[in-house]
């Protein structure tokens, strides 16, 4: 089947919203990294460096993915390129909620987004169902584009669980199922067979 295309999955450090795990999409303030998501990209950017098998970088456009891109691809000596098809769901009037905020506001909205990935949050935001269609076309055009190549992705929460999902063969309420840390890897093989192997799933030991 020839050399697998592998897509390492970097989830982005941290910003001020995650520890207070806001809603924090592509439609909201596109906060910058914290002091401690700056850390944690720095500790990222010195595993892959050790691993050695990185050899292209690939960026969502929010501010927070390309400032983690960067400081890891200056260490592994690449430029960043950006895909727009890996930003994070728009989250409408959801963005900067907590959950329980979310809760307490919207309730309704909320449980038939819990219920069903065609829904939308309020306010006009990105159904998963949507995001997932955006997702599969910057994956895609990746693989057609990096044949063969290990290619770090720098992304956000949904679009990581989103690639995950995909390759298993899993149903969407399995986004729901899934924890993704901060500066988290995770990785996935493509074949040219058109199948896919889930290699590694929210690795944080290079963060201890």
């Amino acid at each position: 089947m020839g050399t697998p295309a592998t897509f390492v999955l970097l989830r982005h450090g941290e910003t001020p919203l995650t520890p207070q795990k806001r809603f924090s999409g592509s439609g909201g303030s596109d906060p910058s990294l914290s002091d401690i998501g700056r850390e944690q990209a720095e500790k990222v950017a010195a595993a892959l460096a050790r691993r050695g098998t990185v050899q292209a970088v690939v960026a969502s456009p929010l501010a927070r993915t390309r400032e983690t891109a960067r400081i890891v691809a200056a260490r592994l000596g690449l430029d960043v390129a950006v895909e727009d098809g890996l930003r994070e769901t728009d989250f409408g009037a959801w963005e900067g909620l907590t959950f329980g905020e979310v809760r307490e506001r919207y309730p309704e909205d909320l449980d038939a987004w819990l219920a069903s990935p065609d829904a939308r949050p309020t306010g006009g935001g990105e159904s998963f169902a949507a995001t997932a269609a955006r997702v599969g076309e910057a994956r895609d055009k990746l693989l057609a584009e990096y044949r063969g190549r290990t290619v770090l992705l720098v992304t956000h929460v949904t679009p990581v669980k989103t690639l995950i999902r995909l390759a298993l063969g899993a149903p969407p309420e399995a986004l729901f199922r899934m924890e993704l840390s901060a500066a988290s890897l995770s990785a996935v093989a493509y074949y040219a067979d058109g199948n896919a192997s889930v290699r590694l799933f929210n690795d944080t030991s290079h963060l201890r």
